[in-house]
Formats: structure tokens, sequence, C-alpha cells
């Protein structure tokens, strides 16, 4: 009977302790969430009574959850991942505490991050809304042995553009490799060009679309239309099947993306091709990014000291920062995370090339800019605007004030 009571007690300890254990909720998507899972051991250390919790869920379907959560204030993570595309959204929403006030003071780290990321996450009204993580410093990769097959120098790839499409129709004519898989990939460096000070892609400081007057749409639409008149792109969309294939078969030259694809390429894209890839500057010298993570606290979090003490811990913490690098391929956005004998090594995929010196360099270039709220919206109507002059012989310049005109007309819903 004894032994009984004491079983009893013991077990209505243990439950007891297990009740009494804090429960934080982060959301995430892949591979953000194996970044976070990785980093608990350590953080739990300091927090033995804390239960992290990860949901993880696809990109797409992360998103449009947290889209969800936020417009009807329920179901909302202690923690929220924000991917670039959808921050400009999410911040203005209204939803997500202000980490330069009191209790965060976020604003006492800002130097420690690079100005772009930092200012992404920063709007004029909700003020700094989210923490940068990593960014995605835009890179050219190349297959350097079809440039060799060609004849064709690297050099002749990021000089210019015009050098950039002359070298496309060398490789194209004595291999039959493909410059680009879209015309669409080259539009979205250009437009990415010269964004003046305040300004965001799509729109200027007051919130008014630009794509119809500001120069760099136009010489985008006019690149991406001589690119596909010329026979340069091989009309693929990016992440689909052929996409990865023409990537493993070489029948696709250059893709330029964030300097994570180098990863991508590595670990599952197209491992059989080590050693054929290079990577170089965008043409022009030309600094842009190309994706990157934030960390948020909703409004309505539970735990929100916890999190803002685990966000500062992945964000703020050098070594956990270089792990994420190391392991994930999660660029830092931390600059005193952006040295060490990592960045100093050759990359053997890449040909042994000292790439990660050149993408840390492309980072501290990027000017910053704004994001907005209807940046996707303008995104699609441009890029379908776009397919109009490739495939329907629609003029640049109507293409663009057509776009113009819908993008405003959203706006103004």
């Amino acid at each position: 009977m004894r032994k009984s009571c004491v079983f009893a007690l013991c077990a209505l300890a243990a439950s007891s302790a297990m009740a009494q254990k804090t429960v934080l909720t982060v959301a995430a998507f892949p591979a953000v969430d194996e970044i976070v899972k990785a980093a608990l051991p350590e953080w739990n250390k300091k927090h033995p009574d804390v239960e992290v919790k990860v949901v993880s869920r696809e990109y797409a379907d992360h998103h449009t959850a947290m889209t969800t959560a936020l417009a009807a204030s329920s179901g909302l993570p202690d923690v929220m991942t924000i991917e670039y595309g959808f921050l400009g959204r999410f911040s203005q929403s209204g939803g997500l505490e202000n980490l330069a006030a009191a209790p965060y003071s976020a604003q006492q780290f800002e130097k420690r991050f690079v100005p772009f990321a930092w200012a992404q996450a920063r709007d004029e009204r909700q003020g700094q809304t989210a923490m940068p993580t990593d960014i995605g410093p835009g890179a050219m990769f190349y297959r350097n042995d079809i440039l060799e097959k060609a004849g064709v120098k690297p050099e002749q790839l990021t000089t210019s553009w015009t050098s950039f499409v002359e070298a496309g129709k060398a490789v194209k004519a004595k291999t039959g490799s493909y410059l680009v898989a879209h015309a669409r990939d080259v539009k979205d460096i250009v437009i990415r060009t010269g964004i003046p000070a305040g300004e965001g892609i799509y729109y200027n400081a007051k919130g008014e679309s630009v794509v119809g007057t500001a120069p760099r749409f136009k010489k985008a639409f006019a690149l991406a239309k001589s690119i596909r008149d010329q026979g340069l792109d091989a009309k693929i969309n990016a992440w689909s099947n052929d996409w990865g294939e023409g990537l493993k078969r070489g029948t696709i030259t250059v893709q330029m993306m964030g300097a994570w694809l180098g990863g991508h390429l590595q670990n599952w894209l197209a491992p059989n091709t080590a050693g054929l890839w290079r990577s170089t500057t965008l043409p022009e010298g030309v600094a842009t990014s190309w994706g990157g993570t934030f960390y948020a606290i909703p409004k309505k979090a539970q735990n929100k000291a916890l999190a803002w003490d685990l966000i500062q811990y992945l964000t703020l913490n050098k070594a956990q920062q270089q792990a994420a690098f190391e392991k994930f391929n999660a660029f830092p956005a931390l600059i005193e995370a952006q040295s060490g004998p990592f960045f100093d090594q050759p990359v053997p995929f890449l040909g042994n090339q000292k790439a990660r010196v050149t993408w840390r360099d492309t980072a501290l270039k990027i000017a910053p800019t704004r994001v907005f709220r209807n940046d996707p919206i303008a995104e699609e109507i441009v890029n379908a605007e776009l397919d109009q002059v490739l495939t329907r012989g629609k003029s640049v310049d109507q293409a663009l004030a057509d776009a113009q005109r819908m993008i405003q007309r959203r706006a103004q819903r």
C-alpha cells in the first residue's frame, strides 16, 4: 500500500512538473525549422523549464497560415519566421510587436547587422517589426566547363549587360546551351539596380508605383526581350523539374540568385556537377539581395519575453549564426559572424573558389531599400506584363503603362 502511495505521489509530482513547463511555439519553414531545432540544446541550457515546439510547414503553406492567423488574431505562434517576400505585408499588418520599443529596445543592435537587412524590417508606422537572421547576397553561378568549351571568359559575363548577352550568343552557337533559364531572371536583377534611397523596388517613398516611370524597368524589359528574341533563354521557370534537369545536364549556363543557391546545387539540385560551377558578381557589379529570413513576435503571442530571448540567441550569437551558415547555408545577417576560417576556405563544389569572400563583399555593398505591403501584387503584375512582351509581342512601353495602371488600382482598394 505504501509503495503504491509513493508511486502515486511520484507520478503526481512528475505530472505537476510537466504541467509547469512553459511551451514556446516557433512557426517556421524549411530549412529555418532545422536551424531552430539545432540551436535549442544550447539555448535550453539557460531555459531548462521551457519546451520549444517548432511548427514546420512548407514555404507557401507557412506564409498562408501566418497571413490567416494575423488577419484573425488567433492561432499565432510566439516566434514567427518571415521570408523577405512577405515582410512588407506582415510588417504593415499591425499584428507584430515593435521591437524597437520597450521592453525589447532592439535599436541598440542595429549597427551589428548589414544595413539593408535591418532597413527591410523597419516600417515607418509600425517600427522595427522583425530581426534579420540570414540574407541572400546576389551572385551569378555559371558552368565553367561550358564557358571553356565556348571559348568565353568569365569576365565577359560581368563587364556589362551588353557583354553578358554577347557571351550568351557565343555559348549558344558553340555549345547549344542556353545562357539563362528564363529571360525573367535578368529582369529581376535589373529592376533592383539603382533604387533611390527611401524607395522600394516597385514604390516610391509615398507608396506610389514607379513601374511606369523608373528607367530601370524599361531597361529590364528591353533586355529580357532581347534575350528572348535571340533564343538565349530556355523558357524554363525556376524550381520546376525542367529547371533542375537543365542545371544537372548543363543546358543552362548561368543562374543568378542568392548565394544560398550554391548549397542547393551541391546538396540536392545538381550534386553530380561538383567542380563544374563557379560563382562571381552580377553584371556591372550590381549588388542586390535575393531573399532573406526574419524573426518576429506577434502582438498576440503568449510568451513574449521568452520569444525575445530566443530570437536574440538566434540572431545575435556569433557562434550560432556561423553554425547556421556552415550547416544550412544560411548566410549570416550579423556582421561579426561574417568572418573566420570558414569564409576563407575554398569551396570544392565551386572548383575550390573562395566564393564566400565575394558574397560577403557583395552583402556589405547592398543599399537599403524599403519593402511595401503590396510588393507581391506588384511583382505578379510586372511578371504578367513581361510575359505579354515575351510571348505576345506587346510593346515594352504599353506593358509598363498597363502595369503601372493596374498596380495603382490595386493599391487604392
